[in-house]
């Protein structure tokens, strides 16, 4: 039988009714009780990290996830992470990048109603997770959710209540799990015996998002850049910025790359992502500047990789480099 770790860190799949609406009270081992038909399959052993609100998960804890997973590395086949949804597409991104050509498989799940309930999703996703972790040919960071099996840099939450509350984003699902029958439509990366996993410690976390809106000022670009050190901008459409190359808020932007301060340009576009070879406003903005384009990549991943490209040190044309090399299909 397959040994795998359940790291428990909250969310919803953890919660309890209080006086003030759902929080986290119930324990891992409380929460695989509630499916014992798990351990038929497999043998497990469960880690209470943490037991938090989604919402109050910091790039710390995503950190502290990956440690986990480092220092029980070669005692577990596979590692099964609970979390809550409102963030769980920002941590499957992030340990996408702190654990990267793992051959043991990481997956992250969580439900939209707690475990503790009859009427809920939590016990599927779960008995899904642990069939998936269990299988031979599962590997790398995936996050499952009612029946899909999306890559960690592709997910995306899209829906606050419904179970089909996520969805792969420019990218197809590598697997879908049907009554219990796991059926794979991709393989993921083929890895050698020798093959060993890749662990980043450190992120530089001081990043700023900025979601443009019509007639926005400069002063809004600026304002961000004494607290942060690196921006991404969220533009229109396939990409680009007001006023083009010489406007003010490009002249704004110039200010950050002036002072080594990375700034990725993405869209707020939910699919088929940026190109900004298509528009005036977009092409000067790429010719004069030496920003970052995200292209298909989701403000996840966007947000976790810069992070990561800026723990591994150096300037802003070392983070340029490490921003555009793929992980795990996040760039297309």
């Amino acid at each position: 039988m397959k040994k795998i770790l359940m790291l428990a860190t909250g969310g919803t799949i953890a919660s309890l009714e209080t006086q003030q609406g759902l929080s986290p009270a119930i324990t891992s081992e409380e929460i695989l009780a509630c499916v014992p038909e798990i351990r038929e399959s497999c043998s497990v052993e469960t880690l209470q990290l943490m037991n938090l609100d989604s919402t109050n998960i910091r790039p710390d804890d995503w950190i502290r996830m990956a440690e986990a997973v480092r220092e029980n590395y070669g005692a577990f086949d596979g590692f099964v992470i609970t979390h809550g949804t409102d963030t769980m597409a920002y941590t499957a991104a992030a340990l996408s990048y702190l654990i990267q050509h793992s051959v043991k498989p990481v997956i992250i799940t969580g439900a939209q109603k707690p475990i503790s309930l009859k009427d809920t999703d939590a016990r599927v996703n779960l008995r899904d997770s642990f069939l998936y972790a269990a299988d031979d040919r599962s590997h790398d960071v995936s996050l499952i959710f009612d029946g899909k099996v999306i890559l960690g840099t592709r997910a995306r939450k899209e829906r606050t209540k419904s179970y089909n509350a996520f969805s792969s984003v420019d990218f197809p699902e590598i697997a879908v799990i049907r009554d219990g029958k796991l059926i794979r439509y991709l393989e993921e990366t083929k890895y050698g015996a020798d093959d060993a996993p890749v662990f980043y410690r450190r992120l530089g976390t001081r990043v700023a998002v900025l979601t443009l809106i019509p007639g926005i000022d400069a002063a809004a670009v600026r304002s961000l850049k004494e607290n942060h050190d690196a921006l991404i901008i969220q533009s229109f459409g396939v990409g680009g910025l007001p006023g083009g190359g010489d406007g003010p808020l490009a002249r704004a932007m110039q200010e950050w790359l002036t002072e080594e301060k990375p700034v990725v340009i993405t869209t707020q576009v939910p699919y088929e992502g940026s190109d900004m070879s298509v528009y005036r406003v977009g092409v000067e903005i790429r010719e004069k500047y030496p920003i970052i384009e995200a292209y298909n990549m989701t403000l996840e991943a966007v947000t976790a990789k810069l992070m990561w490209a800026m723990g591994l040190g150096g300037g802003l044309e070392e983070v340029r480099r490490a921003f555009g090399r793929p992980v795990g299909y996040d760039i297309l």
